[in-house]
């Protein structure tokens, strides 16, 4: 089985793009909503969805959250009087908010447990670019297997711009919650 974990900007937008082109059949496309992206990112999301439905996927993009109380990010952080993680050293922001979101769903989902039962893993298609390879980790995970088709296809920025294009698409602004503080001036302006 299949999946995608769609961070809702260029890279993955592209990488969707480019394994719908070449036939490869997705369960699922999961993006895990923070509650703290940019207005243009939950409106690209919608529009892609669409998109994504009319070319091959009918499920189209499944919006997933933290369980428990539902608590967004920004709610995370107001409660607890703090920023997000990130500004400490930490990445726990995206382990909180994005990963187990993401893998609660699938230890839900009936098609991911028949595949463990079965003794499979689920392969997890992650958009990191070829100018980013540093960022693709892969080690052995018990559950998946982690790919990066953007590194394989040798495809940079400037490519995943072009692949977008070309399916008739926008490019997708900045995908990050508004409130980042790894955030360039440029993108919060």
């Amino acid at each position: 089985m299949n999946i995608v974990a769609y961070g809702g900007g260029l890279n993955s937008t592209a990488m969707i793009v480019g394994l719908l082109s070449r036939g490869v059949e997705i369960e699922l496309i999961l993006f895990a909503d923070t509650g703290g992206e940019k207005p243009h990112t939950y409106e690209y999301i919608e529009m892609f969805s669409e998109w994504i439905k009319k070319n091959g996927h009918d499920k189209g993009i499944i919006k997933v959250r933290k369980a428990g109380n539902n608590e967004t990010l920004k709610e995370n952080c107001l409660r607890k009087n703090m920023l997000p993680s990130v500004a400490y050293g930490f990445k726990s922001c995206s382990q909180k908010f994005k990963i187990q979101p993401q893998d609660k769903y699938l230890n839900n989902y009936e098609p991911a447990k028949a595949t463990w039962k079965g003794g499979e893993k689920i392969v997890k298609f992650i958009g990191y670019d070829a100018d980013e390879h540093h960022r693709a980790k892969y080690h052995v995970l018990d559950k998946y297997e982690l790919k990066f088709p953007l590194i394989e296809w040798d495809d940079g920025r400037e490519e995943c711009k072009e692949i977008i294009k070309e399916a008739g698409l926008p490019v997708p602004g900045k995908s990050a919650c508004f409130f980042c503080p790894s955030s360039r001036a440029s993108e919060i302006r």
